[in-house]
């Protein structure tokens, strides 16, 4: 059973890592299109913006370090847990950012602009998606680790047993 157990969390660590690089991406791009254009926007939350790019890299940071095969990875389950709930916080700032923005509302995935060449919505909503999926990853990801954690083992004896006083029985 470790070996699934291993196997899983390599899984979810290789898409913890995917799926913030694709946060930070998209994150970063808004940021430096912001920064480019000199324009004085003061409804956009850029440090909102900046938490989620901060959360984006500590994610894929951690999940490169804990990808590495080890069983002390399966103990940081408290941080997966932490980070999950950072990863809905930044869910909850993404989705208050696209009310500012015409794409209508954020239970309205068909693409408007798709044709026009305007990306901007299905990119911001592409965001809120990896993102709420990245918070459940991690939070599967703390789930396997209090599994492995707590899991009840039971080792097959070979029927030698101690006798009292700790004196073997062979």
């Amino acid at each position: 059973m470790p070996v699934i157990s291993r196997l899983v969390s390599i899984i979810l660590r290789v898409a913890e890592i995917a799926f913030a690089a694709v946060v930070a991406g998209v994150i970063g791009h808004y940021l430096a299109e912001v920064n480019h254009s000199g324009v004085d926007v003061d409804w956009l939350p850029q440090s909102r913006w900046i938490y989620t790019e901060v959360i984006a890299g500590l994610s894929i940071l951690l999940g490169l370090i804990w990808l590495i095969p080890f069983s002390s990875g399966f103990f940081s389950w408290p941080m997966d847990i932490l980070i999950s709930f950072a990863w809905f916080a930044a869910f909850g700032v993404l989705v208050d950012t696209i009310r500012h923005l015409p794409c209508g509302s954020i239970w309205s995935w068909h693409f408007r602009g798709a044709f026009r060449g305007d990306q901007t919505c299905g990119r911001w909503k592409a965001a809120e998606a990896f993102s709420f999926l990245s918070a459940i990853i991690w939070l599967t990801s703390a789930i396997v680790g209090i599994w492995f954690t707590f899991r009840v083992r039971q080792n097959p004896t070979d029927g030698v047993r101690r006798r009292r006083w700790g004196r073997s029985a062979v």
